[in-house]
């Protein structure tokens, strides 16, 4: 699921809760829940979608999103993550076709691990609802003048430096120049990424390996490969490559506890609630800053845990929270400040997720599921605390335990 290009395979097993490899017995066999969940590591791989069963081992290694991120759904019910990730499912689905090797049987739930079976079906009757209102579907004017706001930030800022030269003040006014087109860039190739911009995947890709390497200078298919792992299984250690942060930080609370009971201490954690200021260059730094605290707040101060195995209602809204609205939040963030919105449909516009907000919202009231709207201000100074609440619970457990 998701899109980029290939993804060279890992050593490291898939972990799941069942145990045991397996194969399959024909298009027309039956299985249960408990067979299908064995058949979750690296050299055996099934997983379900809408009930029907594919054995994806093989193919995993030539998945066009990569193998991690499909690896992650493997013994699992797929279901959601399929329809989120592919703009254009009947396509997806002849490339399935071989790989399908029975479905689950009659008696069997469609959800698996005891999911809420309602709360499943009504977020699959929103999607639906969602998709027949059009919700899914861009404006390209839209942005087509965001990329020229950002080309014109580009060239008055090179334009400046190349008439008045390279004063102080000019080299701040600069600085504040890029390092605004540059967060911009980002999020924009962020909306071709998501293919949530052209009617066809491949002009989706075509221009955001333009914005992103050609005004970012950075990687396509490498931040495909994270990026999308991420939506998969956001908060979720091991599955989600933005909380592994290379024994820099301790995220969570049950992550610095385990570090701590074992005495690791590759940092000072209980002071990392202030080395995560450190930054470099001054456009560098104002865009890595703004980059960082945008995507941050709404996931770091939220549930970090190891697999759990949710619906996907559920998983996304225990690992994201909205920033309020306003014209200047939206600009700002790139209209990640509906960051719950943009992890349930991960292919809708931007400029379409304050129509479905209420909608999800009222969903999440029906079925108890907290659903967290926070000032900018307090979503930026929460990052703060959750840094220094984890860096606390790792220094006591390092102590103590």
């Amino acid at each position: 699921m998701g899109g980029g290009g290939q993804q060279t395979e890992s050593s490291e097993p898939a972990k799941c809760d069942g145990v045991g490899p397996g194969g399959g017995r024909g298009g027309s066999a039956v299985y249960t829940w408990e067979e299908v969940q064995k058949h979750c590591h690296r050299s055996d791989q099934w997983l379900v979608i809408d009930r029907k069963v594919y054995n994806i081992t093989q193919w995993a290694k030539r998945h066009p999103g990569g193998i991690r991120v499909i690896s992650h759904f493997a013994g699992e019910d797929a279901t959601d993550a399929f329809s989120a990730f592919h703009p254009d499912a009947n396509f997806v689905r002849k490339f399935l076709k071989p790989l399908l090797i029975g479905e689950l049987a009659p008696t069997e739930p469609s959800q698996d691990q005891g999911k809420n079976a309602a709360l499943v079906q009504d977020f699959q009757a929103l999607r639906d609802r969602v998709e027949k209102e059009g919700l899914l579907r861009a404006r390209p004017l839209f942005f087509s003048l965001y990329l020229g706001h950002i080309l014109l930030l580009e060239a008055l800022a090179l334009g400046l430096l190349w008439v008045w030269g390279t004063s102080w003040s000019l080299t701040l006014l600069c600085s504040l120049m890029l390092a605004t087109s540059q967060s911009q860039a980002g999020w924009l190739q962020h909306d071709y990424g998501h293919l949530s911009v052209c009617k066809k995947s491949s002009w989706n890709h075509i221009l955001q390996k333009f914005v992103i390497g050609h005004l970012k200078g950075a990687s396509a298919n490498w931040w495909n490969h994270r990026h999308f792992q991420h939506h998969a299984k956001p908060n979720v250690f091991s599955k989600d490559p933005d909380v592994n942060s290379l024994h820099v930080f301790v995220l969570g609370d049950k992550q610095p506890v385990e570090y701590g009971i074992k005495k690791l201490k590759y940092m000072p954690y209980h002071h990392q609630h202030q080395y995560f200021f450190l930054s470099k260059l001054l456009n560098t730094f104002l865009e890595s800053h703004w980059f960082v605290w945008v995507t941050q707040m709404n996931h770091l101060p939220m549930e970090i845990d190891h697999e759990r195995h949710q619906d996907w209602l559920t998983m996304q809204l225990s690992a994201t929270c909205n920033i309020e609205q306003s014209t200047f939040n939206d600009w700002f963030s790139g209209h990640l400040n509906f960051q719950i919105e943009h992890h349930l449909f991960p292919t809708m516009p931007r400029h379409n997720y304050h129509l479905v907000a209420p909608l999800v919202r009222a969903l999440c009231e029906k079925h108890g599921v907290p659903y967290q709207v926070k000032t900018l201000q307090k979503g930026m100074t929460d990052v703060v605390r959750s840094l220094k609440k984890s860096g606390d619970l790792w220094l006591d457990a390092y102590l103590h335990k």
